[in-house]
């Protein structure tokens, strides 16, 4: 499973660790994915997915995962959540 946010799409780094002599050897940076149930107001369901602490942060200051659905570009998301966010712009086409 690729170590990928769903959400922001912040993925991994690679850097240096660096010894006391400056010898530098090549390490990889991993975000801080968790797995977690965000709940969808608008479809009144919850989704499952695999949220850096970082996006999980992001969609709470939004005022939830519709709000950040709908802002966020589709590149950046994944394949599950662009489908979220199409029954979600669907939901709301038929509701106005």
């Amino acid at each position: 499973m690729s170590r990928i946010c769903e959400l922001t799409g912040k993925g991994r780094q690679v850097g240096h660790n660096v010894s006391h002599a400056n010898n530098k050897t090549k390490r990889v940076f991993l975000p801080n994915l968790q797995n977690v149930t965000l709940l969808s107001e608008g479809l009144d369901r919850s989704f499952k997915f695999r949220v850096s602490t970082h996006g999980l942060r992001s969609v709470e200051h939004v005022g939830g995962l519709d709000n950040w659905l709908l802002k966020s570009s589709d590149d950046k998301l994944s394949p599950r959540a662009v489908k979220v966010k199409r029954e979600l712009a669907k939901k709301a086409a038929v509701a106005a």
